[in-house]
């Protein structure tokens, strides 16, 4: 039918067949006076989407189309929309709506709200299952649909819709800026844009990476020095170093935990935005005590944050490292098994939205 009926979007059907899309309709909510619909123009892919199609985080109601770092423009625009007009380029990240009257919705952590709905996967209250940004279109609520600063190329933007503010949020919650030395953990899709964020915030930025072959990309990126967790008693000089260790690798269930927690400073905070499919290795109490530091995670970001992220991109000229692909049911099977496997540098942009669903709106 196409829209404004339906949406037609690239979908898994099985999760023990994650790799194959198909191309088919699926009905969006409906429309109501504070929603946006997005024609879309790319989508970044996240390591999310690898864990909802494969189950690693767990069974998703089926069949289901991913993708929440859409950008795209306003085709549509409800009767009491204040902060977008028709034509105006948008993005939406992994969160498509909340209650906005609890306290955490009216404190600027709606990205905390009992009864949020993430962008794909998660049913709205009438039951509608929300279905992400491998598609033509998708419908937002207002407050969670970000303009974009013209000076940010869509390909670039697409990723900071998730993996950006993932990781920018946490940083400027823990007061990282000048004065602050930090540790990213994990050179991927998450880390590399910590690594430049947390420069752009004025910290003195280490990257802490597995893999050697990316400490030049590290450095590129505004680190100021590279560490690699594959030497022997890498830890060791690095004792109390860190006010801050943000880790961004999905691998935190394999990770030798204490030697992260040695290298924090009195007080400091390692904190996971990396999601594994497994749980933490076991930690004793006594783990935290020689530095009396401590552990948390967060989720994504709010709306202030998402904008304020943008802003400083913007202004600083930030340049993710992007490998664009086509979308396609093919293009689809290669984002994501790169992802599974990874094989990007640093963050997969699915683009040339016009030719898989048409040119019109």
């Amino acid at each position: 039918m196409g829209y404004p009926d339906s949406f037609e979007g690239f979908m898994v059907e099985s999760q023990k067949d994650w790799t194959n899309f198909k191309k088919q309709d699926f009905k969006p909510k409906p429309f109501e006076d504070n929603d946006i619909d997005i024609k879309i123009e790319c989508c970044g892919v996240c390591g999310s989407d690898v864990h909802s199609i494969n189950g690693g985080w767990g069974e998703v109601p089926l069949p289901l189309c991913v993708g929440h770092e859409v950008i795209g423009k306003a085709v549509k625009v409800g009767s009491k929309v204040s902060t977008v007009k028709v034509g105006d380029r948008v993005g939406v990240g992994a969160q498509i709506q909340s209650c906005m009257e609890c306290k955490q919705c009216k404190s600027d952590n709606e990205n905390y709200c009992p009864k949020q709905v993430d962008t794909y996967g998660a049913p709205y209250p009438d039951g509608t299952i929300a279905q992400g940004g491998y598609a033509s279109h998708i419908r937002a609520h207002e407050y969670f649909t970000f303009p974009i600063p013209d000076s940010i190329p869509s390909i670039e933007a697409a990723p900071m819709m998730c993996a950006g503010l993932t990781v920018y949020s946490p940083l400027v919650r823990a007061g990282v800026g000048p004065g602050k030395k930090v540790a990213i953990v994990g050179i991927g899709g998450l880390g590399h844009f910590a690594i430049m964020f947390a420069n752009a915030l004025g910290a003195e930025v280490t990257a802490i990476s597995h893999s050697p072959n990316k400490k030049e990309d590290a450095l590129k990126l505004g680190a100021k020095h590279f560490v690699c967790s594959r030497d022997k008693d890498w830890a060791q000089p690095l004792a109390f170093e860190f006010d801050y260790v943000l880790n961004s690798a999905d691998m935190g269930h394999k990770m030798n935990m204490k030697d992260y927690i040695s290298i924090l400073n009195v007080g400091a905070e390692l904190h996971h935005v990396g999601l594994p499919d497994g749980p933490f290795p076991e930690l004793m109490a006594q783990d935290f005590a020689s530095n009396g530091s401590k552990m948390g995670t967060s989720h994504i970001g709010c709306r202030t944050e998402a904008l304020a992220m943008l802003k400083l991109a913007a202004d600083k000229n930030l340049k993710p490292m992007i490998e664009t692909v086509e979308i396609s049911e093919d293009g689809c099977k290669k984002v994501v098994q790169g992802v599974h496997d990874n094989a990007v540098r640093y963050r997969y942009t699915l683009t040339n939205y016009d030719k898989a669903f048409g040119k019109g709106e």
